[in-house]
């Protein structure tokens, strides 16, 4: 079959491929014809099934029962103290049953794949946490699952691959390539073509081609919704500035969506510079990146010298993805939103200062947002607000962690 990553095989379909799913220019469905019925019945499924209210109640009586929602909106005193400037809310998706906000899509994924008759369910993870999520739903539902995951990712986070397992899951590692998040996307692609019609692809992030970016961002919006609820008790008015980090950029999309038409909120997006500037040491797509097709959407990615998807790098395993969820990729070019890096070193810090000043301990991920909002609440006023996603638990980042402070046991 087609190479996903090709990003020139389907450029010339952009004109002519407007249909649903496109946000400006961004989005779409650039896939090889094997694929296009699979994604139509999926989207037909997504548009007639999700929206019913025999679906929604199913869904939000899940993530009350099951996954623990609502989440808490956290004011994070001391961490405030310590910054000295603006108010610092935390939107504890840490606390979700499984350790991060993926249980929410995931949830949402599950319950449309067993309305749609579908025997197994398939994902790609990263750090881990979006293979933990599936491999829980599968498991309550009484799925199959197969979980597809990087060489290099089964080796960082194992304590995560020992959880799926446990839940049942087969964990398929991927040495292709760099062996991290944009491989385990291909062969779960490939895996999706070959099996389709027992299998229901769970993607783990607000990319993909139509419909994955919306329904994702659907799934996750609940975020968003009891954030702006909670901030209204706890203040009496709408945050400042909402910062979260961005990889494929669920997590995000589900924080800002529900404060996109308030132009008074302020949206801040926060990337993995890695180790640098230098291309393959970041994964930083919408500071350095170009317009380009992958995995069947058009987006913002990086490139190398030849315009393929460039090689990229992060300590956060679910941050090092050369590409970003369309609807990032369409709130950067509109202004709507804006977009900014952090190293490695600062996210590491970020975690430490999270962990001993507020006893809370954040994924990698997650400590992106903390080390910019530490940054920048310096800057602000103390009668402005801010609300941080916090996407996910450092759990599974101890063993790094450990090693890179030189910690001892």
């Amino acid at each position: 079959m087609e190479d996903f990553m090709n990003t020139a095989t389907h450029i010339q379909e952009k004109k002519e491929n407007l249909r649903e799913g496109f946000f400006g220019k961004f989005g779409g469905a650039y896939v090889p014809e094997v694929l296009k019925p699979i994604l139509d019945e999926l989207a037909e499924a997504y548009k007639t099934i999700v929206p019913t209210k025999e679906f929604q109640e199913e869904f939000r009586y899940y993530l009350k029962h099951y996954a623990g929602r609502p989440s808490p909106l956290y004011f994070a005193e001391r961490l405030t103290e310590y910054c000295g400037g603006a108010k610092i809310y935390l939107k504890r998706e840490d606390l979700n049953h499984t350790g991060a906000h993926k249980i929410n899509h995931t949830i949402g994924e599950a319950l449309l794949a067993k309305k749609m008759g579908k025997k197994k369910l398939i994902a790609e993870t990263g750090a881990g946490q979006h293979g933990v999520a599936t491999a829980t739903v599968a498991a309550r539902f009484g799925f199959d699952c197969d979980i597809y995951m990087g060489a290099v990712d089964v080796k960082k986070q194992a304590p995560n691959v020992l959880r799926m397992k446990l839940l049942g899951a087969n964990v398929i590692e991927v040495n292709e390539g760099a062996a991290t998040l944009k491989e385990a996307v291909d062969a779960a692609l490939n895996a999706f073509v070959q099996n389709h019609e027992d299998v229901f692809y769970a993607l783990g992030s607000a990319v993909g081609p139509h419909p994955y970016p919306s329904m994702v961002r659907d799934f996750q919006k609940i975020v968003g919704e009891e954030a702006e609820k909670q901030i209204l008790e706890h203040e009496g008015r709408l945050p400042d500035y909402l910062i979260a980090c961005v990889g494929g950029g669920s997590n995000a999309i589900g924080l800002f969506n529900q404060f996109l038409d308030y132009k008074e909120v302020n949206i801040i997006g926060v990337e993995p510079l890695g180790k640098g500037e230098k291309l393959g040491e970041h994964a930083a797509t919408l500071n350095f990146g170009e317009e380009g097709i992958m995995h069947g959407f058009n987006s913002i990615m990086l490139k190398d010298e030849k315009g393929n998807p460039a090689p990229v790098y992060s300590i956060a395993s679910g941050l090092d993805y050369p590409s970003v969820g369309p609807q990032h990729a369409f709130l950067k070019e509109t202004g709507r939103a804006k977009y900014v890096a952090v190293t490695d070193r600062e996210a590491i810090d970020a975690l430490r200062i999270l962990s001993e000043v507020e006893g809370i301990i954040p994924a990698l991920e997650s400590s992106h947002a903390i080390a910019y909002t530490i940054k920048f609440a310096k800057t602000l006023p103390k009668d402005k607000i801010i609300i941080v996603n916090l996407s996910g638990r450092g759990d599974k980042d101890l063993d790094t962690i450990f090693e890179i402070l030189n910690l001892q046991v």
